[in-house]
């Protein structure tokens, strides 16, 4: 049942479906299924296959409501045949809440106490329509808790009211009012006009809900939540209570006047309130998804940006006062000596730092330079490229930074340094390799989002991590110099596995096979199918272990060598005398020709990391303040962070510029993504510099 709800929802193959959901169900990881299952998903990507996890957890999860739900009505006594029909064959959310609300154990309403009163009976008087007298058979309700018959009418209506707000008909037809015809309406609190300048765009403001963007939605729910704006909304009362009054008044009667003031009542008093935070609800919901969703692309481009490799690195980390400090790694990122220059006021010490600058490069052979972008970044970079030494300068961003350094990993991996000498460690190894880096970071502390801090957590932290899951896995590690951190985030591995993992190599030295894993504490079959396939062995044993071929199909490519007539390391180095082999030869059982296409992929790029290379880049030299800019200027920028609106450029200075969507090319562009990257070397042009607000505005048209 929910492989076909899943195919029909998703437009997949109900085969295929059923097979992706079987390997997850055996503890298949989306790397892995992507990567080395191609003929059971039909060589589904891994968005696709993870839409297939999300969507059947979540069905999943309406099965466990459902059994709830059912429980809690035959505890009732009032589970019939076919309401539990209805209730089987339901797999929408939305939908099964409206069917169990009639029936959901509540606190005590002014329905419920009218019930207790035993005034149901008369509310179902009153909602036949008849042409009998109310007033006269509400007498007959008359108590010691219902004096009058006024007190027995209203306390029926009260009743009407509850199940008009009940009413599964009467819920979606408001739903429907609601999300195409309700209006969002933002105001200032009274008195927070000043404290609450930064949200002045939205103190008087209103936007149907079917249009309002992502941003301004979260931004108006931010100034909600610090206190300075107050948000509703809402639709037509009038037009709204006359679509009710045409659903539950059926004829003229007596009883018409009762009823249209309790349908009345009920919208106004429940059902428009419950609509309201549905809506609201629904519409922070979609918010959400659109924000997680450029903030996972943005760490995805982030975290696959461009390594320098294993190069002899000098990284320094900016400071006026405090100094900056200096560190030298070697090619591998271990630290090898640190120290502190001040070159910047209020010492001025340059040309002691100079001195130290340029015997740390020649003592130790550096050959790049990564320097904070933070505060006293372009003085530092500027004062080194005063220098002229030979080593290529790199600004490297350093959001995150501070957060590693006072962090447990931090204090694990240089236990006798303090916090400067590590942020600037970090800053160094984020120039030779970002994934292996920033990966030790919480992703939310990165920067590249946009209102990360507002939206739903859980969801942003389980989208993040997959997109950490999916770079790691993508890239592969080398598992000899591989981290605990990186190893953590390879398919079927985890902390304890990616612990066990350093541990033996420690004890035990290089790993010298792929197999050798399985001596790994605790790591079994399972895992190993999992992991290997994303770990490399560098100059081990088998060359096959340094390429993205699973050991499952090493015998492939041995028959293929053999094949050949030559060894399986002449095989693998020879990309002619691949070309030659029919691939179809070796297609049979599960093995077809993606995964055959994919291992002569793998043999052609055996041990290559698929990112590009890092490249030097310098600001304009004359902008160093936003006093600095004038309109018309052409500067080289960085893309340092991608919207939902536009892109941030760093043009070398404190404040990143905007170039808003409809500035990014001289076509239309729907989304910011399709023409920019993080990280992107660009030229922008100076349109508006708003020196109070400090903000400024930059194009990329006809540059």
């Amino acid at each position: 049942m929910l492989t076909e709800i899943i195919s029909k929802e998703l437009g997949l193959d109900a085969s295929r479906v059923k097979n992706t959901i079987e390997l997850l169900e055996g503890g298949a990881t989306v790397p892995f299924i992507a990567r080395y299952r191609k003929e059971a998903t039909g060589s589904m990507d891994e968005v696709a296959i993870g839409n297939i996890k999300e969507m059947h957890e979540k069905l999943k999860a309406i099965v466990q409501r459902k059994e709830t739900v059912i429980a809690t009505i035959e505890d009732q006594g009032k589970l019939t045949p076919e309401l539990k029909k209805r209730i089987d064959s339901c797999f929408d959310a939305v939908e099964l809440e409206d069917i169990y609300l009639p029936f959901k154990p509540k606190r005590r309403t002014r329905a419920t106490i009218a019930k207790e009163r035993g005034l149901e009976p008369l509310a179902d008087y009153i909602m036949l329509q008849q042409s009998g007298d109310v007033e006269g058979r509400a007498r007959t309700f008359i108590s010691a808790d219902v004096p009058t018959p006024e007190d027995a009418i209203a306390g029926a209506c009260d009743i009407i009211a509850e199940r008009v707000s009940e009413d599964e008909g009467a819920r979606n037809s408001m739903r429907r009012m609601f999300a195409r015809h309700g209006v969002l309406v933002s105001k200032v609190v009274k008195g927070k006009e000043a404290d609450g300048i930064k949200y002045a765009d939205y103190y008087d403001w209103q936007e149907r809900v079917e249009r309002i963007s992502s941003h301004r939605l979260l931004a108006i729910m931010r100034g909600e939540e610090e206190g300075f704006l107050r948000m509703s909304i809402g639709v037509d009362a009038e037009e709204a209570t006359e679509m009710l009054n045409r659903r539950f008044v059926k004829r003229p009667s007596p009883a018409r006047k009762f009823i249209e003031a309790a349908v009345a009542d009920g919208y106004k008093r429940l059902l428009a309130p419950s609509i309201e935070n549905e809506t609201r609800s629904n519409s922070k919901q979609r918010a959400d998804e659109e924000a997680i969703s450029v903030f996972a692309e943005n760490l995805r481009q982030l975290l696959m940006s461009s390594p320098l490799g294993q190069k002899r690195v000098l990284a320094i980390d900016p400071g006026f006062r405090t100094g900056c400090k200096v560190v030298v790694l070697d090619s591998q990122g271990n630290l090898v000596r640190h120290t502190v220059i001040y070159p910047h006021p209020p010492q001025n010490d340059r040309v002691s730092a100079a001195d130290i600058i340029s015997s740390l490069v020649k003592d130790y052979a550096i050959e790049a330079f990564a320097i904070g972008n933070g505060t006293a970044g372009r003085e530092t970079e500027e004062f080194v490229r005063s220098l002229a030494l030979d080593p290529d300068i790199f600004s490297v961003n350093e959001d995150g930074a501070s957060v590693y350094s006072a962090s447990a990993v931090a204090r694990e991996e240089f236990p006798d340094e303090d916090v400067t000498v590590r942020g600037a460690v970090s800053i160094g190894r984020r120039l030779i390799d970002p994934l292996s880096e920033l990966v030790k970071i919480e992703p939310r502390s990165i920067g590249v989002g946009q209102y990360q801090h507002s939206v739903d957590q859980t969801r942003l932290k389980e989208r993040l991590d997959v997109v950490v899951e999916s770079c790691v896995n993508k890239v592969g590690v080398n598992v000899n110099t591989a981290t605990k951190q990186i190893l953590t985030h390879i398919s079927g591995l985890g902390p304890a596995l990616a612990e066990n993992i350093v541990r033996y190599r420690a004890e035990n030295g290089d790993f010298r096979t792929r197999k050798e894993l399985l001596k790994v504490p605790r790591l079994g079959n399972k895992a190993f199918e999992q992991a290997a396939g994303f770990l490399r062995v560098v100059g081990g044993d088998n060359p096959l272990d340094n390429t993205a071929v699973h050991p499952e199909s090493y015998g492939i490519v041995e028959r293929m060598a053999k094949d050949s007539g030559v060894t399986l390391e002449e095989f693998i180095a020879n990309g002619e005398l691949r070309k030659k082999v029919q691939l179809s030869k070796y297609a049979g059982g599960n093995v077809g020709m993606p995964t055959l296409t994919d291992i002569m992929d793998a043999l052609n790029k055996r041990g290559l990391d698929p990112r590009e290379q890092a490249k030097a880049f310098s600001f304009d030299p004359n902008v160093h303040e936003i006093e600095d800019l004038h309109v018309g200027m052409v500067l080289p920028g960085l893309v340092s962070n991608i919207t939902a609106f536009g892109a941030f450029v760093n043009i070398g200075i404190h404040q990143d510029g905007l170039v808003h969507i409809s500035q990014l090319a001289d076509k239309f562009v729907s989304s910011p993504g399709d023409v920019v990257k993080l990280g992107q070397h660009v030229m922008v042009r100076v349109v508006e510099v708003d020196l109070k607000r400090r903000r400024i505005s930059l194009s990329m048209k006809s540059i």
